[in-house]
């Protein structure tokens, strides 16, 4: 039996007929083609899935379509404003803290969930924030660096 959902994504009000059984990842990518939420393990153990859910990280995988009824969404692409990349976006970018890219999305949305509370992180908080999401090309540091070149920007 299908249930009628309304939320958000990325800004856009988007209404759906789901199955219950349905992830907000299936939903994500194969019903409204957005494919920045990667599958990856399917058990919330790698965070390639990861979107925001009202500002906060949660693995699209572990989560019914229909637990999102009234609520706001954002992938990575709700990230850029007026046609501009996030700052963090930019600071991947100048840093090299990107690699294959296939975490990439997941890393930036747990990282602005972070700087929306605090943009002023130390090293040990940005560390704790991407704990969940898995990495195999990096090794962190990179990613690690250009959080906090950005932190430096962005206070002063």
């Amino acid at each position: 039996m299908r249930h009628g959902i309304n939320f958000k994504v990325n800004g856009e009000s988007c209404s759906l007929e789901v199955e219950p059984q349905e992830t907000l990842l299936e939903v994500l990518r194969e019903r409204l083609g957005i494919t920045s939420p990667k599958y990856g393990c399917g058990k919330g153990e790698c965070g390639v899935c990861t979107v925001l859910l009202n500002g906060e990280p949660v693995n699209s995988c572990l989560m019914l379509a229909v637990e999102v009824d009234g609520q706001e969404l954002t992938t990575v692409e709700g990230l850029v404003r007026d046609g501009r990349w996030h700052p963090l976006q930019e600071a991947f970018i100048e840093r090299g803290a990107i690699q294959c890219g296939f975490c990439t999305p997941a890393m930036l949305l747990s990282l602005a969930a972070l700087l929306e509370r605090n943009q002023r992180l130390t090293e040990g908080e940005i560390r704790t924030a991407i704990a969940g999401n898995l990495c195999r090309c990096t090794g962190y540091v990179a990613i690690v660096e250009a959080v906090l070149s950005l932190n430096n920007r962005l206070s002063g």
